[in-house]
C-alpha cells in the first residue's frame, strides 16, 4: 500500500592445566553453586526467548492479491506471531482475503484514505495494544522470502542488542538484486550477492517493508508521521531513530521481496546525484513535497543543494518545462510547510 523512495568463527579454545582431584563436601558445595549458577543464566536466556512477543503491523490499499500473498508467508513462519494488525484504507474491502487466510488477524477498517503514514500509525497502535514486545511492518505488496525470517531477525535483535533490525529488500521480479540502494564503502549497489557475505550491516536499515522494531522505540520517538501521507514518512522515521542514539541494523541473511523502484531513479553527473522522479503526478508531488519539508526540518544542506542543482538539470535536459514547473510549485510548498493533505479524491 504505502509508497516509499527514498554479518562468527568459534575461537580456540586454551589449553586447561592439569585440574588436581580433590573430594570431599566441599566440592560438592562448589559444584552445587556452579549447578545453580549455569541453570540461573539459562533461565535467564529460556526467559529472554519467551518474551519475544510478536505482533504484525500491516496496511493494505487494493491488493488483495499480494494480501493474501504476505497473510500466506507469515502464517509459515517459524516464530510465533501473536497477531496481525491490518488496517485496511481501501476502496474494496479485503474481508474476503482475511477470512480465508484465517489466524488471529485484527482487521482495521478505515473508510479514509490514510496514506501509508497514517495506516502504520493506526497498525503500529493496534499492534502495540496487543501486549507484543516487538513490531514488525509489512506492506501488503511485500513479504518474507522464507518461514525463517522473523526468528532470524530476533536471533539478530539479541546478538547485537538492537532496538530495530530489517531483512534485505530483495525485487520481487529479480530477487537477485535489492529494490532498495546501499552504501558500501562509498559506492550504492543493489546486488544481493555483494551484501549477503557482510551477514549483517550496522546503522543502515529500511523501515516498512519488513522491520522489526521493539515496542518501546514508539514510546520513545513517536509514530510515523500522517501528514506525510506518502514518500517520505520512513526517512522522518530513520531521522528521529538517529538522534535518539537507537541501535539498529540491516541482517543481509534474510529478505523480504517488494516490487523495485529502479525506473524512478535517474543518475545524472555520473551517478553523483540521482534525482526520483516517481510515476503518477500525486506521488510525485507528495515525494517533492515532502523531501522539502524534511530538508528545512532537519536543515540538511546536502540534501537542498543536490535538490537545487539535481531536479532542475533532470526536466531542463528532458525538456519538461511542465514538470519543471510542477516540481518547484511542490518543493516550494513543503519548504514552507504547506500543501500537505490526501489526494483530492480521497
Amino acid at each position: 500500500m504505502t509508497e516509499q523512495t527514498d554479518h562468527p568463527d568459534h575461537p580456540d579454545q586454551p589449553d586447561q592445566p592439569d585440574q588436581p582431584v580433590h573430594g570431599g563436601a566441599a566440592d560438592a558445595i562448589e559444584a552445587s553453586d556452579r549447578t545453580a549458577e549455569g541453570t540461573g543464566q539459562l533461565t535467564g536466556q529460556l526467559t529472554g526467548q519467551l518474551a519475544d512477543t510478536v505482533a504484525v503491523a500491516a496496511v493494505t490499499y487494493d491488493r488483495h492479491e499480494e494480501l493474501a500473498q504476505l497473510l500466506q508467508a507469515l502464517a509459515r513462519q517459524t516464530a510465533p506471531i501473536r497477531t496481525v494488525a491490518l488496517v485496511d484504507s481501501g476502496t474494496r474491502p479485503a474481508t474476503d482475503v482475511v477470512e480465508a487466510a484465517g489466524g488471529s488477524i485484527h482487521y482495521l477498517r478505515s473508510e479514509a484514505n490514510l496514506g501509508g503514514a497514517g495506516g502504520f500509525a493506526f497498525a503500529i497502535l493496534a499492534a502495540i495494544a496487543s501486549g507484543a514486545r516487538w513490531i514488525w511492518l509489512m506492506d501488503d505488496d511485500g513479504h518474507p522470502e522464507d518461514e525463517r525470517c522473523l526468528a532470524e531477525l530476533l536471533r539478530a535483535a539479541h546478538e547485537h542488542d538492537l532496538d530495530i533490525v530489517s531483512p534485505l529488500v530483495a525485487a520481487t521480479d529479480d530477487p537477485t538484486r535489492l529494490s532498495f540502494n546501499f552504501r558500501i564503502g562509498g559506492l550504492l549497489t543493489n546486488d544481493r550477492a555483494t551484501l549477503e557475505p557482510l551477514g549483517f550491516l550496522p546503522d543502515m536499515v529500511h523501515f516498512f517493508n519488513g522491520a522489526l522494531i521493539r515496542t518501546e522505540v514508539f514510546s520513545t520517538i513517536g509514530l510515523p508521521d500522517m501528514k506525510f501521507f506518502i514518500r517520505g514518512d520512513e526517512v522522518d522515521f530513520l531521522a528521529r531513530v538517529r538522534k535518539a542514539g537507537l541501535k539498529f541494523g540491516t541482517l543481509a541473511t534474510v529478505a523480504v521481496r517488494h516490487p523495485a523502484t529502479w525506473s524512478e531513479m535517474k543518475p545524472i553527473f555520473g551517478g553523483f546525484i540521482t534525482p526520483v522522479i516517481p510515476v503518477g503526478e500525486f506521488k510525485r508531488a507528495s515525494y517533492f513535497r515532502n523531501r522539502a519539508y524534511l530538508a528545512r526540518k532537519y536543515r540538511n544542506l546536502r540534501w537542498f543543494g543536490a535538490d537545487m542543482i539535481g531536479f532542475p538539470y533532470y526536466f531542463l535536459t528532458q525538456r519538461d518545462l511542465t514538470g519543471l514547473r510542477s516540481w518547484f510549485a511542490a518543493y516550494s510548498a513543503g519548504f514552507r510547510g504547506r500543501g500537505f493533505g490526501p489526494p483530492p479524491s480521497a
